[in-house]
């Protein structure tokens, strides 16, 4: 007669990919099967770049659109210094910055102090195509604007972006 004391299962194994956390101002690069998340972004832009052929991906929580002469030693913080930052990050990762691919996320207009709306979301917005055009780097993805925050998941083996928003369908992007 076999006893059953628990011993003779296996050990379950949790096969998910990790997840790294981006918080405002921060970007994180990985050549390694993961999950990099961002929430809050509300006027904040996320930029995820992807490079398929060798799935390095990377994810940027900006906040602002431009450094000017604010050099407080975030670039992470602003749309033109931190999407540059990003992209030569995913460069020294061994991504060809010729075959990146972004996605972008956020740029809502949560505070409307005047009839025009605070235009930060907007401007943030812009800022991050401008640098994403300047460097070549096509916009495959995107789901910006509105008055609603967002939380981003990039999958690195995919290059898949979810995008999650309080009362709206998610999106995949």
């Amino acid at each position: 007669m076999k006893v059953y004391d628990g011993s003779q299962t296996e050990q379950a194994t949790d096969s998910r990919p990790e997840r790294i956390k981006v918080g405002i101002a921060e970007y994180e690069v990985t050549t390694e099967t993961a999950e990099l998340t961002t929430s809050g972004l509300g006027s904040c832009v996320g930029v995820a770049l992807y490079h398929d052929p060798t799935n390095i991906a990377g994810l940027i929580h900006v906040m602002l659109p431009v450094a000017d002469e604010m050099d407080d030693g975030k670039p992470a913080k602003f749309a033109d210094t931190g999407t540059e930052l990003l992209i030569d990050e995913m460069e020294a990762a061994g991504a060809d910055a010729g075959e990146l691919e972004a996605k972008i996320a956020g740029g809502s207009d949560m505070l409307d102090f005047s009839e025009g709306g605070s235009g930060i979301g907007d401007r943030n917005i812009t800022q991050v195509r401008e640098t994403l055009t300047a460097a070549d780097i096509p916009i495959v993805g995107e789901d910006v604007g509105g008055d609603h925050g967002r939380s981003l998941r990039l999958e690195t083996e995919t290059g898949n972006l979810l995008v999650k928003s309080a009362n709206r369908e998610d999106q995949r992007l």
